[in-house]
């Protein structure tokens, strides 16, 4: 009874197994152009996360003039003109950007790669190899990041990207596939 209930659950998701197959397969052809181009795709997306940060500087500015009586005016008026300088700056200067983001995220790979590295080998839960592992992997990552920085800033966001829309790509397609299936054991 519990299975019949979870193939009405999913009638819809079902009917439209071809859209998240087109999806996926979509997500995975562009993951592979980004492979193909890291630089265009680390600026493309650079410049894509000015214009959100531009929007997001004209949203937080307009909100501090709505919330004047709440006290935090200057807060949200700071907060949205940083984003708009921000935002300018990674639209003005998309490779400057792309070097500097890479530089955080290297930071960041070797500061978290390290935090489980040690928590997997200080706490030992089950499994704790491959935290462990994980951890090394990141801690890595974040190394080579950091040595062939700047010039790795110029392509890892591109390469990133491209290879979280293949995984993503793939992940949707296999989803589709399986919804096809579920539809065609209901039937």
């Amino acid at each position: 009874m519990a299975s019949y209930s979870r193939l009405a659950d999913f009638a819809g998701i079902r009917s439209k197994w071809g859209w998240f197959l087109a999806l996926g397969i979509l997500m995975v052809i562009l993951g592979t152009l980004a492979l193909g181009s890291n630089f265009l795709f680390t600026i493309a997306s650079v410049m894509f996360f000015g214009y959100l940060l531009l929007a997001s500087g004209i949203l937080q500015v307009f909100g501090a003039f709505w919330s004047r009586g709440w006290g935090v005016f200057f807060l949200y008026l700071m907060i949205g003109i940083l984003n708009l300088i921000v935002g300018w700056l990674l639209l003005t200067r998309p490779e400057a950007g792309a070097i500097t983001i890479t530089l955080v995220m290297a930071i960041f790979f070797i500061v978290g790669g390290l935090y489980r590295t040690i928590a997997s080998v200080g706490m030992k839960f089950p499994n704790w190899g491959w935290a462990c592992f994980g951890g090394l992997i990141t801690l890595a990552l974040g190394i080579l990041l950091w040595q062939g920085w700047p010039a790795t800033g110029l392509w890892f966001i591109g390469l990133y990207v491209g290879i979280d829309l293949i995984f993503h790509g793939w992940s949707w397609v296999m989803f589709a596939l399986n919804a096809r299936k579920l539809e065609s054991a209901a039937v």
